[in-house]
């Protein structure tokens, strides 16, 4: 019958589009990325709204449909048509499970959450437009594509809407209005004792806006900054002592990884400066003011040096209405994440679970930790029992616990032999452990469903797409 589908759907695809279309957003036959499994057939196009988007279907479909959210955001212009594709090259593990899987590129790349949602939905939409309505529908989001995924679950997913669940795996789950702070934290205590970004002599520039608008800056550029400061690329024996005191100083105040160090600096440069200046309009939506900073050789002289600003309410309101979650969830929510994920860091796990239950939805909450040290792939066995648990779940209404889900990975593992590296016993700390909150930042959810209807009332709150 899977093969009769696929035939069908290619006669389909082949046949001229209909007339009233302004565009052609049929999907069109194309070779799978490698690694694929034997027979399955996959599909490329683009939306109406520019973005591009890849379609799997396995030779054996079980008629499920895995719908991908990717991470980022990625900052270029336009819609990269091989960001798609590579996702499924990527988490080809679902399709070798059965379920067909289709994710889109986005219609542009920077910030925006509700804009990477609605994509991601649309390519829903075409999958059923081309293929028929799938018996299951589930949304799988990883990284900042976590805070997408359930910006979804939020917003198209309601009880008996199209979706029956939602896998997030090691996903920023804390949204963009306290999800950056550590990054805020980092720009303004890496500026305090590297003053190179920028440097004495250059045009100067508030730090919130990550970046000056015009700066011809590179991410080498970066690089040789970051280890002319503190010699991060060098074996700890060739740094002067000065950089070693430096970065020393850096992580211990921020709590960041030093094997991530450079990457989230990255983002709290180049990423900020698309927050501000291209989706904000040049006002600031980050703050520091009531922050004191502690773990350095001179906690004393950092406070008193540290460049400190608050932030523009409009702003605030605009990137939480964006990206922030209320915990308005109808549907089942499992959740995978490293414990040493050393760039979403874990206890944003916490905050999705404080964030759930201030809506009081947590019953549809289920998280599952391991022992990995990696944000940007986890064990194939990993996420296909965890693909197997959230379809139970649905089907059945079977909920699972940590302690179900690690029992059954081994059996996938005998497939995959990737490892399961599950701790079921394994509960995060607060978000507020992790990342100094701002005052008034404890409480959960950071954006309300009240709040988040009442802005919706405010003509051109958010972030435009």
């Amino acid at each position: 019958m899977a093969g009769l589908l696929i035939a069908g759907t290619l006669a389909g695809v082949l046949a001229p589009a209909p007339a009233a279309q302004a565009r052609d957003t049929s999907p069109r036959p194309a070779a799978c990325p490698e690694g694929l499994p034997d027979g399955a057939a996959c599909w490329t196009g683009t939306d109406a709204n520019g973005a591009h988007y890849a379609i799997a279907v396995p030779a054996r479909w079980n008629g499920g449909l895995v719908v991908h959210a990717h991470g980022g955001p990625d900052l270029g212009d336009a819609s990269d048509p091989r960001r798609s594709v590579e996702d499924l090259g990527r988490w080809r593990v679902m399709v070798d499970q059965g379920y067909a899987w289709a994710g889109s590129s986005y219609r542009r790349g920077g910030y925006g959450t509700r804009m990477a949602a609605a994509d991601t939905e649309n390519v829903r939409r075409l999958f059923v437009e081309e293929f028929g309505e799938p018996r299951r529908t589930y949304v799988h989001g990883q990284s900042w594509g976590g805070n997408v995924a359930a910006k979804v679950v939020e917003t198209y997913a309601p009880e008996g809407g199209p979706y029956d669940g939602a896998l997030l795996t090691n996903g920023v789950l804390g949204g963009a209005s306290r999800g950056y702070d550590h990054r805020v934290d980092l720009r303004v205590v890496y500026q305090y004792y590297c003053a190179n970004l920028p440097r004495p002599e250059e045009k100067q520039y508030p730090l919130w806006q990550g970046l000056r608008r015009g700066s011809t800056l590179t991410t080498a550029g970066l690089r040789a900054r970051l280890q002319e400061c503190t010699g991060y690329a060098s074996p700890p024996g060739e740094r002067t002592g000065l950089q070693q005191r430096n970065l020393d100083d850096i992580l211990n105040v921020t709590k960041i990884p030093e094997r991530t160090l450079e990457s989230h600096l990255r983002f709290s440069v180049f990423t900020f400066r698309d927050i501000v200046h291209e989706r904000l309009g040049g006002r600031n939506p980050f703050s520091n003011r009531g922050v004191r900073y502690t773990g350095s050789h001179d906690d004393k002289a950092l406070n008193a040096g540290v460049e400190r600003f608050a932030a523009d309410p409009a702003a605030v309101r605009d990137l939480s209405y964006d990206s922030d979650l209320t915990g308005r969830v109808a549907i089942p929510v499992l959740t995978l994440h490293a414990k040493d994920d050393p760039t979403a860091f874990v206890e944003h796990e916490a905050a999705y679970r404080d964030t759930l239950r201030g809506a009081h939805r947590d019953r549809w909450l289920v998280q599952t930790f391991t022992g990995e040290h990696e944000h940007s792939a986890l064990s194939d066995a990993e996420y296909a029992v965890s693909l197997a648990a959230l379809d139970r779940w649905a089907r059945t209404g079977w909920r699972p616990t940590p302690r179900t889900v690690a029992a059954a990975c081994p059996a996938f593992d005998r497939v995959y032999a990737t490892g399961c590296f599950h701790d079921p016993g394994y509960r995060p700390a607060s978000y507020a452990s992790r990342v100094r909150p701002r005052p008034g930042g404890t409480s959960w959810p950071a954006m309300t469903a009240a709040q988040e209807k009442a802005w919706s009332r405010v003509p051109g709150v958010g972030i435009a797409p």
